[in-house]
């Protein structure tokens, strides 16, 4: 049976720790929103999302909503939760890092008014309605600051809004400079990478998509997630890195990663900043 179980990592997980299962009161409501059956793990109930699908072998998922389970239609039930139990310690601690990262997003939500600080480029950035500078038609100016230590803002972005903007209006003004800067920012960034891997990209796209960072296809095409630009520097590095180290290995295989380390040789330890480090809640 054990040849059946794929287990379907998140896209930048790292490899997994050697650690016990997470204690039953550790974990609540592990219910996935259109959950279709249940399990007990390790005393703990588990709602999940089961689907039969043409895959040959036994998926499991584990992401914002919950654990998410495919299998072939031939598989009986019996023998997917056979597979559910055996893996059931890998699953609660996929479900508890996965409750620990959406309460840090609830943590991190913006809210939309005059002095906001969020990140940039991974340090700190206060927003400041400016209706009256000429740089209004641009829409915003940054303007970087001296910080009196590590870890206070370092710039200010003024935004050309009126004082009794809105919420809707500041967030639209705000996002619509950060994806201008996204792109110049990335498009330097695969410029500078590309070389150095010898591929050629050939269009980069924005994303906004809600977990993931970004993708690449065989004809060149880059996907990148714009609120990267809220990372540090060497943390969008290695996106930009690892999406263009596809267009040479189309897989997560050994010779994929290898291709990293090529250009990023501690691209694990920014993986694991990319992963741990909670962003502003835009939505």
């Amino acid at each position: 049976m054990a040849g059946l179980v794929q287990l379907v990592l998140d896209f930048f997980s790292p490899p997994p720790k050697a650690k016990g299962a997470p204690q039953p009161h550790e974990l609540q409501g592990l219910e996935h929103p259109q959950a279709s059956r249940r399990i007990q793990l390790r005393g703990t109930t588990v709602l999940y999302l089961f689907r039969r699908s043409r895959r040959r072998t036994i998926g499991m998922a584990v992401g914002p909503d919950g654990l998410e389970v495919s299998a072939p239609r031939w598989v009986p039930l019996g023998e997917i939760e056979a597979a559910l139990l055996e893996k059931q310690d890998w699953i609660l601690r996929k479900l508890q890092d996965m409750q620990a990262h959406q309460q840090r997003l609830q943590g991190a939500r913006i809210d939309w008014r005059d002095g906001v600080e969020l990140p940039y480029l991974g340090q700190g950035m206060r927003v400041v309605l400016a209706p009256d500078h000429p740089f209004r038609e641009r829409g915003a100016q940054l303007l970087p600051l001296t910080p009196e230590e590590p870890g206070t803002v370092a710039y200010q972005l003024r935004v050309g809004l009126p004082h009794h903007a809105t919420a809707q209006q500041l967030r639209d003004a705000v996002q619509a400079w950060l994806m201008r800067r996204a792109r110049e920012h990335f498009t330097e960034r695969l410029q500078h990478f590309a070389p150095r891997l010898g591929v050629q990209w050939r269009k980069l796209s924005l994303s906004s998509a809600a977990t993931r960072w970004g993708s690449a296809s065989a004809d060149g095409s880059i996907r990148l997630n714009w609120r990267l630009i809220h990372f540090k520097p060497e943390v969008i590095d290695y996106v930009v890195v690892h999406e263009l180290s596809h267009l040479q290995v189309m897989n997560h295989s050994p010779a994929f990663w290898d291709t990293v380390g090529q250009v990023l040789p501690d691209y694990a330890e920014r993986r694991a900043q990319l992963k741990d480090e909670a962003l502003p809640g835009w939505d």
